[in-house]
């Protein structure tokens, strides 16, 4: 199985990002845009695994108040060709993806030693060339305003690779609460 773990969007915030994404495609823009059912905030990529049982007993015994979720602009990861409505990193965000990294490494995962950079992937580059990148860009005339939502869940994805792009499929759910 190939995992991650991730916080679900409200929908309020799905509609604005679907009217966004709708509104700067095209057909001929050499972008594959994923589908508002992929849209998730990662905490964690667990990748392929055979320790589901242990991911999900561990994550079950995780207590986290829910989180506060706001939104911080548009970006592009250059080099690797993706576009993205960026997640304002909050103490409260950052909290919870390191209460899931703690709780995962009684698994055997090792937590990633980047910075947490949360961000909701919208498009990716179909061919290696900048061309498409600048375009849209050039696109973009306005930072636009997002609803916040509060996260009262996170979620255990298993991904499914297809030439189209993943597909995630929802294994489990964990509540957020205070005790």
């Amino acid at each position: 199985m190939r995992l991650f773990v991730g916080v679900p969007l409200a929908s309020a915030l799905v509609e604005e990002l679907s009217a966004l994404s709708l509104r700067l495609q095209s057909q001929e823009d050499g972008m594959r845009w994923t589908s508002p059912e992929s849209w998730h905030i990662t905490l964690q990529f667990l990748g392929n695994t055979a320790e589901y049982d242990c991911i999900v007993a561990r994550l079950h015994e995780l207590r986290s108040p829910p989180v506060a979720i706001q939104l911080d602009g548009l970006g592009f990861f250059d080099r690797a060709g993706v576009f993205f409505a960026g997640v304002a990193v909050s103490e409260e965000l950052t909290l919870l993806q390191q209460r899931v990294a703690a709780a995962t490494g009684g698994c055997g995962f090792v937590p990633e030693t980047r910075p947490y950079h949360p961000h909701i992937t919208l498009a990716r580059n179909k061919s290696k060339s900048v061309g498409p990148l600048r375009e849209l860009k050039a696109r973009i005339h306005r930072e636009p305003k997002f609803s916040g939502f509060v996260a009262e869940e996170f979620v255990l994805y298993e991904s499914h690779l297809r030439s189209t792009g993943s597909r995630y499929e929802v294994r489990e759910r964990f509540p957020l609460k205070l005790a």
